[in-house]
């Protein structure tokens, strides 16, 4: 059987059987593969073959739409195999094929462990950074939050937030007694104006900020590892279990 005599039998069927957007979904892949193998036999097809053709089809692709095409065709062959010609092989149906495209478990929340957390914050000398890691990991604050940070937005221990990730007008933030008056104290130092950023600087400068800070004491280190680290502890201090939360 010819490719373009199987693709033909594959629509067929599923014109009759299927909704019309699961064939729509395969006219890409059909597309690229009849440019790929022109009108050759279907069952001269190769393993080794599938997979410089699979991975050039996706080399800018997600993840996940790298599994989607591969499975697509994966099918394809299936089909061939079951209701056309059971003598036919499926070339993507090998130990190599599904390691390549299998999905990836979910990456589990590495959490610093608080003596970590205080012997990074320790370890930094430049008082800037030294509070925004302090309001990332005991404040439990985004980046982007701390970034918006004016003198006006401060009173005591809370911190007012304009325009929050929520989407919500505003949100309040609690933070430690001690990180809010080394705030305050930072605050007065700087000399920025009530309505000024205290922290004027770029979304990518404080990610690196955050990068050096774990280079101190050798692991790398990210912002929101910072805030996983703040949830954690809160969890503890709550008394309550992982499972819990």
């Amino acid at each position: 059987m010819k490719v373009s005599q199987a693709i033909q039998s594959f629509r067929e069927y599923h014109r009759m059987n299927s909704k019309k957007n699961t064939l729509k979904n395969y006219e890409f892949i059909f597309t690229r593969f009849q440019e790929a193998f022109g009108d050759r036999q279907i069952e001269s097809i190769t393993t080794d073959e599938v997979i410089p053709f699979l991975t050039g089809l996706s080399t800018a692709a997600k993840p996940a739409t790298k599994r989607h095409r591969y499975s697509c065709l994966k099918a394809f062959f299936n089909f061939l195999k079951n209701s056309v010609d059971p003598g036919i092989q499926n070339p993507c149906d090998t130990a190599m094929l599904r390691k390549m495209f299998r999905e990836r478990p979910p990456q589990q929340w590495k959490i610093v462990e608080k003596d970590m957390v205080d012997e990074i914050i320790f370890r930094t000398m430049k008082p800037r950074n030294r509070i925004m890691l302090e309001l990332m990991a005991r404040g439990g604050m985004r980046v982007g939050e701390v970034l918006k940070i004016r003198p006006m937005d401060i009173q005591d221990r809370k911190i007012t937030l304009a325009g929050p990730k929520s989407g919500k007008e505003s949100e309040v933030v609690f933070i430690p007694q001690k990180v809010a008056d080394r705030l305050k104290e930072y605050a007065k130092e700087s000399g920025a104006g009530p309505e000024q950023r205290l922290f004027p600087i770029s979304y990518n400068a404080a990610r690196i900020i955050v990068r050096k800070a774990g280079r101190l004491v050798g692991i790398h280190l990210r912002p929101h590892d910072l805030r996983r680290h703040m949830h954690a502890l809160h969890v503890v201090l709550s008394g309550c279990s992982d499972e819990a939360v």
